[in-house]
């Protein structure tokens, strides 16, 4: 095994972490947005929750409100490896996703609010022994938006609000030697060369920090029209750790790396009308700003091919989100949901995110206790379209996959006015 090769084995690693983000975009905030598959979120208002989507929607609430969300993420994601004849069968673990915020109407025309949620993510667990271990693996990224915002009326019509996004993102990477065991030269090494070995591995944690915008249109108290826009992140992850245990790649078994990326831009349109006094219709349209992300660099004083750990050019694009949904009234008590959205892919599939268009199917309900306190439950099938991808590991052998994925997300909220 040369540099050369052994390079195609390390850059393969941080880049599945962002590739995961890409193609799994957490929306996931409220039990409520969840309900209407997320259509109408930067309009609808119909909790402190809106505050993730569009801060200028929380000049609609006339007293304090806290709302607090747990999302139970299940995805049921397989892989098989038609060149090896191996499957992967639920290779993306099952996580919770928390989510809590917080507004407070002041005297006057201003609003104050906070949230604490996540906006990308990733979680794949292959298992170990399979061949191709140098491109899968366990993949991990956690990350966490504090997001302090104002708002305030311009005019009866139009409010403004705005925000500002500070960012713990946490990585932890591992990949398997694989079908390279038998190539690896091993003289100096304790392990056996199974396939199951760790090849290489990556750990760090960082800050970052963004901003976001908003603005709420109502023409009556039946009809408004809300923008969001939430701006990129950049993540420096300067006192990482690369593990290269016995590839070759870094001076050492464990070295301080660095990798500087960001988390990208998006944007939202929504719409919320309405039509008699218990049916109400929303949409909305997300553009995410995928193409900026153009290429993953690593690098160390201590890796061996010229301070770079690895470097990796990606193939990604703008993508949309299309959703429309309802919402009937039944009774003082109960609300009910429906919604459907179309995700477009990204990125290029990999075994990392076997990326595709996606499909949500949702529904929800809403318990009105009393005038202080609702509950609010949701739940989405996200299908996702099956797809073949090839991938090109550490030997240079092209290999070819099959994917389908299917994710059932469930979710609770409970909302407090004051």
């Amino acid at each position: 095994m040369n540099k050369k090769q052994y390079s195609l084995i390390a850059l393969s690693v941080f880049a599945a972490t962002q590739a995961y983000g890409a193609g799994f975009q957490v929306s996931e905030q409220s039990a409520s947005g969840l309900g209407r598959a997320f259509a109408g979120d930067a309009a609808v208002a119909d909790n402190a929750a809106v505050l993730a989507r569009n801060p200028a929607a929380m000049m609609r609430f006339d007293r304090a409100q806290l709302s607090g969300a747990l999302t139970l993420i299940d995805p049921d994601v397989d892989v098989k490896d038609r060149t090896n004849n191996e499957y992967a069968k639920d290779v993306a673990p099952m996580k919770v996703v928390p989510a809590g915020f917080y507004v407070s109407p002041q005297e006057g025309k201003w609003t104050w609010g906070i949230g604490l949620f996540t906006t990308y993510g990733i979680a794949t667990d292959y298992p170990d022994d399979i061949q191709a271990g140098d491109l899968a693996g366990d993949t991990d990224l956690l990350s966490t938006n504090l997001n302090p915002a104002i708002a305030y009326q311009v005019t009866p019509e139009l409010s403004l609000g705005a925000g500002v996004n500070l960012t713990y993102a946490k990585a932890k990477l591992t990949r398997h030697k694989g079908a390279l065991a038998p190539y690896l030269n091993n003289k100096n090494s304790v392990t056996s060369n199974n396939p199951s070995d760790k090849l290489i591995g990556l750990e760090g944690e960082t800050f970052g920090y963004g901003w976001n915008l908003g603005a709420l249109y109502e023409i009556n108290e039946n009809h408004r029209f809300g923008v969001g826009y939430r701006s990129k992140v950049d993540l420096d992850f300067d006192d990482g750790t690369f593990d290269s245990y016995d590839s070759g790649r870094a001076t050492s078994a464990s070295v301080k790396g660095r990798l500087e990326l960001s988390l990208p831009s998006y944007w939202e349109v929504s719409g919320f009308h309405q039509l008699t006094d218990a049916f109400a219709v929303h949409y909305s349209y997300q553009h995410t700003n995928w193409s900026s992300f153009t290429e993953l660099r690593a690098t160390s004083d201590e890796c061996t091919d010229n301070k770079v750990c690895f470097v990796k050019d990606e193939s990604y694009k703008d993508n949309d989100r299309w959703s429309i949904g309802s919402t009937y009234q039944f009774n003082q008590h109960w609300t009910g949901r429906l919604g459907f959205a179309y995700d477009e892919q990204a990125g290029e599939a990999t075994l990392s995110i076997p990326d595709a268009d996606r499909y949500w199917y949702a529904t929800g309900l809403t318990y009105q206790y009393d005038n202080d306190l609702s509950i609010d439950a949701g739940f989405a099938i996200v299908r996702s379209r099956d797809g073949s991808f090839t991938e090109k590991n550490a030997l240079k052998q092209n290999l070819e996959f099959d994917s389908n994925g299917t994710a059932y997300i469930s979710s609770v909220q409970l909302n407090y006015q004051f």
